[in-house]
């Protein structure tokens, strides 16, 4: 459903709040290794998530990726979700296609019309808090 740079996204988000929860920055190579990424590809990822606010970015010897705990609150998959993917999936077609909409639905364009509905609710009322102190048990649950 999401892009496996969405997933990563994902994954690294909750990574970074764990740690953030202990007061830790976390480096690119920390979260790549926690979440199973090429560390090029988790850079940009991390790179469009601290534009979007989502990570706190921090460059130097000391620096690293943080989510300072208010924020965790605010935060949730939602915002992940479309700061990498946009927002096609909560807008587009069910089957992908082009011309789908209400007035010309797809064979499943109403069906979808609830899964949609679900999910971004679900998404919306779902905070990397929540996330974090969810996972903050093993954090061997963000690799596949």
């Amino acid at each position: 459903m999401f892009s496996k740079a969405c997933e990563y996204g994902i994954k690294a988000t909750i990574f970074i709040a764990v740690r953030s929860l202990h007061n830790n920055r976390v480096s690119l190579k920390e979260i790549a290794k926690e979440i199973d990424s090429p560390e090029a590809f988790t850079a940009k990822i991390l790179q469009s998530l601290a534009k979007n606010g989502l990570v706190d970015s921090h460059k130097g010897p000391t620096g690293g990726f943080q989510m300072e705990r208010t924020k965790m609150d605010t935060i949730n998959l939602y915002d992940i979700v479309n700061a990498i993917d946009g927002d096609s999936i909560f807008h587009g077609c069910g089957l992908g296609l082009k011309q789908c909409d209400s007035r010309k639905p797809c064979p499943v364009h109403h069906k979808f019309v609830v899964v949609r509905e679900n999910l971004t609710h679900m998404l919306q009322n779902t905070t990397m808090y929540e996330l974090a102190t969810g996972l903050d048990i093993g954090l061997t649950h963000l690799k596949r």
